[in-house]
């Protein structure tokens, strides 16, 4: 079966243009109102906030001036852990994160990389080689599973 395409004249396409986005550092603030706003909006802010943060490196990607994914970089002694990634709710599924976390991995050729990832999310993690490592746990009321890539 042959399927023909017509747009009307108000059709317009869509594209992203990925080289007016940026990776840069970012601040705490903008880090923990993203965390709690795609993340845990139902808890209180400070729950997104971790006692390590201070330690971390927070990079963003930033699209017209707007931080619209967001990636925290831990040194521990298993390796590079990333927590608190997400991306903003309206902004999902454009390519942000993908472009964000294959970022992460190209600082860090071979080494270790891991993360507690929710496990509705696993699937989108093994698109970048890491796999699950533990059985599932439950933290706050949500299931994880320790993924790593090595």
């Amino acid at each position: 079966m042959h399927a023909s395409w017509q747009f009307s004249s108000s059709f317009t396409p869509f594209s992203y243009n990925f080289t007016a986005m940026t990776i840069q550092e970012i601040s705490l603030e903008t880090v923990w109102q993203i965390r709690h706003e795609v993340m845990w909006p139902e808890r209180d802010t400070s729950f997104v906030r971790i006692p390590e943060d201070a330690q971390a490196k927070h990079l963003g990607v930033v699209v017209a001036n707007q931080v619209v994914s967001i990636i925290s970089l831990f040194d521990t002694p298993e390796g590079l852990q990333f927590r608190k990634f997400a991306t903003l709710t309206t902004e999902q599924g454009k390519g942000y994160g993908s472009y964000l976390l294959q970022h992460v991995i190209d600082l860090r050729p071979g080494q270790n990389i891991w993360c507690h990832a929710r496990v509705e999310k696993q699937a989108f993690y093994e698109k970048f080689g890491l796999f699950a490592r533990s059985i599932p746990f439950v933290k706050s009321g949500k299931t994880y599973v320790r993924m790593e890539r090595d």
